[in-house]
């Protein structure tokens, strides 16, 4: 089957393009629907209005970013259908149920409860409306789950087979897709990088107010709540960041050899930090660093939770390592391919009504199935991610992290001992440190998408594989005009919330 190269190009930039703009609102509704119903609960059991007062201040920011984040996403749910149809075939057994699930339970869940959050204050009890915020918390995060259920798998198919006579992936275990450890690892992940973006938010926004010398109180106490908040999210995304990392040298070792710029493997492995050299190619013995500094033993424990493990190399992976069990890509082609004609055989003698040459084909194709996605590949060279992306990408979110570690301490310390007013320098870092939360969020979702390419389903089928059998021409129109629509959202959503943070709590009720 032709494929046209500028489809898929066209088609891979619209997700792109669609998934980035959705995360920069998402993340943030994860997180300050938490912060939200914390200082609702302080209310709830003070009783003071001046916490009534800060909730609804913050309340309409999340209201804000809820109501534009939600367009996004249900376009990008859209493109599955319009732009990946053959995708949606082959996996959507699978794939279409936790969407599901997500539509059904936590989606209308989340929204049910927001609009008795948001417009219940004076029609609902206090009880009622503080467990109405409670629900849209652990509903958007239940949002959250399912789709990541649904990333997960992608990134590690469990719980399935394939099916030859309708060529398509089909559930055989609900639980162990569910329950599939890179699944779970992204969730806890996701979601406190999440919390660490809102906090970021609400100290920012105070930050602000502490530099213009207004709404103190307001903007001190915020700053405590989120800071704390911050800071136990932060330490538990580094906890849950390694655990995705290791999850990730388990099932995916060509993009964890991407994200650390690992071409040769090695046993003591130490992690690599530096530049890389933008004229290494796998295979080719030059230096895969221009400039690095060594951590020992470093990146073999962080992967494999042993001092003394192999981490292979992109070069390991795609030329094979027999000494370390290593099979080549050019070896799992043959095999893929083996599996392709196989199937091929299999439909026509099904078509033919040979049901002996039919037995001996589905025989051919299930010692081979495992390597189908392989099959379709042009060359080895193919199953290399983009490495220079893949791990700067990686690296510029690991060094975001651990910097909002420091100052989520620094600026609860100060908090706490009542000096961080006098403290302008961390305020203006502080109030900077919100785009890089952002920044760390996109980086994030760069590396976990772009470092399985040429994945659509990891090791099972390529992107190529998975498009729609439509005109490149009509996936660019759409990306341009999806461009300029997302653009206007994120403008308008900067407009609506800077212009409420200058009102500010008082003139906002």
């Amino acid at each position: 089957m032709a494929i046209d190269p500028s489809l898929v190009d066209w088609s891979r930039a619209q997700f792109a393009l669609t998934a980035l703009y959705h995360w920069i609102f998402v993340p943030l509704t994860l997180g300050l629907t938490f912060i939200v119903a914390i200082m609702e609960t302080i209310y709830y059991k003070t009783g003071d209005e001046w916490w009534k007062k800060t909730t609804r201040f913050w309340m309409g920011l999340l209201a804000i970013n809820f109501a534009i984040g939600l367009a996004t996403g249900i376009i990008m749910e859209f493109e599955f259908g319009t732009n990946w149809s053959n995708y949606s075939w082959i996996v959507g057994d699978i794939f279409g149920a936790p969407l599901a699930i997500e539509g059904i339970m936590a989606f209308f869940m989340e929204s049910t409860f927001f609009a008795v959050m948001f417009f219940g204050w004076d029609r609902v009890s206090k009880k009622m409306h503080l467990l109405s915020t409670w629900l849209v918390a652990v509903g958007s995060n239940l949002s959250a789950l399912w789709i990541l259920v649904a990333n997960g798998w992608m990134q590690h198919p469990v719980g399935m087979r394939f099916n030859p006579d309708t060529a398509r992936n089909e559930m055989v275990d609900f639980w162990a897709v569910l329950f599939n450890p890179n699944a779970y690892s992204k969730f806890l992940h996701t979601i406190s990088s999440g919390y660490v973006l809102a906090a970021l938010f609400v100290i920012s926004v105070s930050a602000w107010y502490l530099l213009k010398k207004r709404d103190v109180q307001f903007a001190k106490r915020s700053i405590v709540v989120a800071a704390s908040f911050g800071l136990l999210a932060s330490l538990y995304m580094v906890t849950t960041g390694d655990e995705s990392a290791h999850q990730v040298a388990e099932h995916q070792p060509m993009k964890l050899a991407a994200m650390e710029g690992l071409y040769q493997g090695k046993k003591d492995a130490p992690l690599e930090l530096g530049i890389l050299n933008p004229d290494k190619k796998p295979g080719d013995g030059k230096e895969a660093f221009a400039l690095k500094v060594d951590i020992p033993y470093l990146l073999s424990f962080l992967s494999y939770h042993r001092l003394d493990s192999f981490v292979p190399g992109i070069e390991d992976l795609l030329y094979g390592n027999p000494k370390e069990g290593i099979v080549s890509v050019k070896e799992k082609m043959v095999k893929g391919e083996a599996a392709v004609a196989a199937l091929r055989a299999y439909k026509e003698a099904i078509k033919s009504g040979n049901m002996a040459r039919a037995k001996a084909a589905r025989e051919a194709f299930e010692k081979n199935s495992a390597f189908l996605g392989y099959g379709y590949l042009k060359s080895p060279e193919q199953a290399v991610p983009p490495v220079a992306t893949t791990f700067y990408a990686f690296h510029v979110m690991v060094g975001l992290g651990f910097w909002f570690v420091v100052l989520f301490i620094a600026v609860l310390y100060l908090s706490m001992t009542g000096t961080l007013a006098k403290h302008r320098g961390l305020l203006i870092a502080a109030l900077w440190s919100l785009p890089l939360g952002y920044l760390a969020q996109e980086m994030g979702w760069v590396t976990a998408e772009v470092g399985r390419q040429p994945w659509a389903i990891q090791d099972m089928l390529p992107v190529g594989m998975a498009t729609s059998h439509i005109a490149a021409s009509n996936v660019m129109i759409t990306f341009w005009m999806f461009a300029i629509l997302f653009t206007a959202l994120l403008i308008a959503e900067v407009k609506i919330m800077t212009k409420q943070i200058a009102i500010g709590p008082e003139g906002g009720h």
